[in-house]
C-alpha cells in the first residue's frame, strides 16, 4: 500500500488505554490513548444492547459536539460515538504534527481497529467528509454505510465565501489573522462562524450560542488552536491537488458502502452544485438536499438528516434512491455512473 494511504493497524499492538469517564448532558466523554495520538470520544448510552455501532467525524474547527443534536435522534437504531480529531475539541495535537487528510483518516482507522467496533455506520461533515471518504475507500471492512454532510471534496470553482477559510492554509496567514483579530471577543467570533456555517443563524438557540461562546473562549486559550486550524486547512488544500488513485474523487468512486449525501442550498463553504457530481461519483448513493440549510445540516435540521439515515438503513440492499428537496428520500434508482 502506498505511504499516502492510511495503513491498516493491528489491534494486537494498538489496544487503547482508556481514561476516566465523565458525564455531561447525557453524553459520556473519555480519552483514548493510542500510539502517537490521544482521542476524546463522545458517546451516548445505547437504547438497547446489540445495536450496530456508528462513528461521527466533525469538520474543520469543529468537535464531536457538532453531532450532539443528531445522535439522540438515532439512539434507537445505532450505538453512537463521535470523535474529536487530533488537535480539535478535547483531543490534543498528534505527536507527529500530521494534520493531513491522510493523517486524520489514519487516526480514525487506528481508533476503529483498536476498539474493535468496525464495521460502523460512518458519518462525516466537511473536513470529516473528506476524511471518512478516504477511510471508506481504503478500509471498506470498517464501514457499513457512509453519511456525508457537505463533504469537503475538490471543487474547480470555489465559492468566494469559502476563500478566507482556504487562505488559512497559506503559511503565515493564521498568525496574521490572529494579530488582526486580537481585539475580537469570543462572542464576535462565534457570530461570524455561525453566519458562515448556518443557512439561518436564527436557528441557533440562546443556550446553544452561550455554549458556543464558552467553547470558543476555551479553545482560544489552547496554544495549538491556530496551528491545528492552519495545518488542517492546508491538509484539505493539499488533498485537493492529489491525482491518481489518491485523488478524493477517485477514492469516492471506490467506496463500496451505501452512501447518504446531504447538501445545503445555502452552504457558503461547499458548493450546492457539487451535490449532483457526488451522487454520480459514489456508486451506491442517495442524495438529500435541504434548500434552507447551510454547511452543518446535522445541526440545523437534525430531524431531516435522521429520517434520511433511517431510510438508508431500511433501504440498504435495495436499489439506490434519487434526490428530493423537501427532506425526504424516494426509492428510485439513482444514476450509477462515475465521475462528473
Amino acid at each position: 500500500m502506498s505511504s499516502t494511504e492510511p495503513p491498516s493497524a493491528s489491534p494486537a499492538n494498538v489496544l487503547p488505554k482508556v481514561a476516566a469517564v465523565k458525564v455531561a448532558d447525557g453524553e459520556r466523554l473519555r480519552s483514548v490513548h493510542l500510539p502517537g495520538i490521544t482521542l476524546t470520544v463522545r458517546s451516548r448510552p445505547p437504547a438497547r444492547a446489540g445495536l450496530p455501532p456508528a462513528l461521527y467525524v466533525h469538520g474543520l474547527g469543529g468537535s464531536s459536539q457538532n453531532w450532539s443534536a443528531l445522535m439522540p435522534l438515532l439512539d434507537g437504531v445505532v450505538d453512537n460515538e463521535a470523535v474529536d480529531l487530533p488537535g480539535f475539541g478535547d483531543s490534543p495535537p498528534p505527536d507527529d504534527g500530521d494534520y493531513s487528510i491522510t493523517g486524520h483518516a489514519r487516526a480514525v482507522i487506528r481508533y476503529l481497529d483498536a476498539s474493535g467496533r468496525g464495521p460502523v455506520h460512518l458519518f462525516g461533515n466537511s473536513l470529516g467528509g473528506a476524511v471518512t471518504t478516504r477511510v471508506a475507500a481504503v478500509r471498506p471492512d470498517l464501514v457499513r454505510t457512509l453519511t456525508l454532510v457537505s463533504p469537503a471534496l475538490p471543487e474547480i470553482r470555489v465559492q468566494r465565501t469559502a476563500v478566507p477559510t482556504g487562505l488559512l492554509a497559506v503559511p503565515g496567514v493564521a498568525a496574521l489573522f490572529t494579530r488582526l483579530t486580537r481585539e475580537w471577543t469570543a462572542e464576535q467570533r462565534v457570530r461570524g462562524v455561525t453566519a458562515l456555517c448556518y443557512g439561518d443563524p436564527g436557528r441557533v438557540s440562546e443556550e446553544g450560542f452561550r455554549n458556543a461562546v464558552e467553547e470558543m473562549e476555551r479553545r482560544l486559550r489552547l496554544p495549538y488552536f491556530w496551528d491545528a486550524m492552519a495545518r488542517s486547512a492546508r491538509g484539505i488544500v493539499n488533498a485537493y491537488t492529489l491525482g491518481g488513485q489518491h485523488a478524493l474523487w477517485r477514492q469516492a468512486e471506490r467506496v463500496l458502502a451505501p452512501t447518504l449525501l446531504v447538501y445545503g442550498g445555502r452552504d457558503q463553504l461547499v458548493g450546492y452544485r457539487m451535490a449532483q457530481r457526488a451522487a454520480r461519483a459514489f456508486r451506491d448513493s442517495r442524495l438529500l438536499t435541504l434548500p434552507d440549510a447551510g454547511h452543518v445540516a446535522m445541526m440545523e435540521y437534525p430531524e431531516a438528516v435522521a429520517t434520511a439515515f433511517r431510510e438508508l438503513l431500511a433501504d440498504t440492499g435495495k436499489p439506490a434512491a434519487v434526490e428530493r428537496t423537501d427532506g425526504v428520500v424516494e426509492g428510485e434508482p439513482a444514476n450509477q455512473s462515475t465521475g462528473g
